[in-house]
């Protein structure tokens, strides 16, 4: 076997511009796969962190069962009320898996600055819980400053946030008095004032002029309740989520309750939408990859064999076989599949610190703010795409190599 590994070395340097141009076809070919690879785990990772961290909803989120169908058109039926949200503590404080769990009343109204009014939609939340959550997150972006202004704290309940379109619509400013009008949930006209304490943009553009953030006890008493419509939850491990959730399901029933929980990638559409783009766009990669890497391996052994017709009748008539022959090219095309896989290891490496020493910044979908560009090492892909591009190499060779096994002997030996 290692006489036929120097051979087939050998055989690479015996064309090696041919063999340097095919080489550099499946490194970049291995690199340009796993930069959009690495690219891609660093959308979904982003995605996944700001659905879940950054935005505070947790990996899953508990409701009323039909809230999510029927509840905005009837609020007061399908809202989670004190002793709903008592019993569901206390089966989430059961479970060490949980690291917090949070209330959420979602709202909407019309604010006014004095002379006139328009829509809003708000988040009524405890801020110290969402900040817990937040802290949790993985990526830079959890660690960004997000809004001009001063934070949301428990201490002041009256303080909202504003979409920055909406404030600039209505002319508000850090400090400024807001008046928040809104049914409550008995159908009566209820106004509460609020303190303008920051500003922010919406990750959705539609809702620029119409987003504000609120405490839970300011949703609350705007909508005259002590109910939720719903608790989000935050587990230690993202990977419990499906578990947990089956889990928590059935002891929520058993307690009388009857509640749907969903996981935060069923809440979050866009991040599912986002993914099935980019495992499309990677397909098409792949396949370009396959077809350069294919074509390329097949015109190195395909112009190899035209040149060593001769040497094939002599190898022949020394007594080797037709699937050593067949056996010699697929190790060479192996050999120049490792060979470009490792530079493309090489050029990968080279993509990945380059990006991390220069840090280019970008404005990525939902999120208004220009953050840090990051390409992620993938180990596991980088694996199975040296394995892949192995065996298409291999692949690639059987064809023109089977045709050179067949030649006859004498023939072969007399080719000019």
């Amino acid at each position: 076997m290692i006489t036929w590994f120097k051979l087939a070395t050998r055989n690479l340097f015996r064309n090696g511009r041919r063999s340097l141009f095919t080489v550099m076809a499946i490194g970049l070919g291995f690199a340009a796969v796993n930069a959009l690879g690495g690219f891609t785990a660093y959308i979904f990772t982003s995605l996944e962190d700001s659905y879940i961290h950054i935005q505070g909803n947790g990996h899953m989120s508990i409701f009323k069962k039909g809230f999510l169908e029927e509840g905005k058109l009837d609020p007061t039926r399908y809202l989670l009320n004190e002793e709903d949200v008592r019993v569901i503590d206390e089966v989430l404080q059961t479970h060490p898996e949980i690291r917090i769990s949070t209330p959420e009343l979602n709202i909407s109204g019309l604010v006014s600055n004095g002379e006139v009014s328009t829509i809003f939609l708000a988040s009524g939340r405890v801020s110290s819980k969402v900040d817990v959550i937040r802290s949790r997150s993985r990526t830079k972006v959890g660690n960004m400053r997000l809004f001009d202004g001063d934070p949301m704290t428990d201490d002041k309940p009256n303080g909202l946030g504003m979409s920055q379109g909406l404030a600039n619509q209505l002319r508000f400013k850090q400090g400024d008095t807001v008046v928040v009008m809104a049914p409550t949930v008995s159908g009566q006209i209820n106004a509460l004032d609020g303190q303008m304490l920051q500003t922010f943009s919406s990750p959705v553009e539609a809702l620029e002029d119409k987003l504000m953030l609120v405490s839970l006890e300011f949703a609350q008493n705007l909508y005259d309740t002590t109910s939720v419509d719903r608790i989000n939850v935050l587990l230690n491990d993202g990977l419990l989520t499906q578990p947990m959730r089956a889990t928590l399901q059935s002891e929520l029933a058993a307690h009388g309750l009857d509640v749907e929980i969903k996981t935060w990638n069923e809440l979050s559409t866009f991040y599912t939408k986002v993914k099935n783009m980019f495992d499309v766009i990677f397909l098409f990669a792949f396949l370009i990859v396959f077809t350069i890497v294919v074509m390329s391996v097949v015109n190195t052994v395909g112009m190899a064999i035209m040149e060593r017709t001769r040497e094939i009748g002599t190898l022949r008539a020394l007594g080797v076989k037709r699937r050593g022959i067949v056996g010699l090219f697929a190790l060479e095309s192996m050999l120049l599949g490792l060979i470009g896989s490792l530079v493309g290891v090489l050029l990968t490496l080279a993509v990945w610190s380059s990006i991390a020493t220069f840090e280019p910044t970008w404005i990525p979908p939902q999120i208004t703010r220009r953050i840090p560009l990051e390409v992620y090492l993938v180990p596991k892909e980088m694996l199975w795409s040296l394995l892949a591009l192995m065996v298409l190499s291999l692949l690639a060779a059987s064809l023109p190599a089977r045709k050179a096994a067949r030649m006859e002997i004498v023939g072969a030996l007399g080719h000019v």
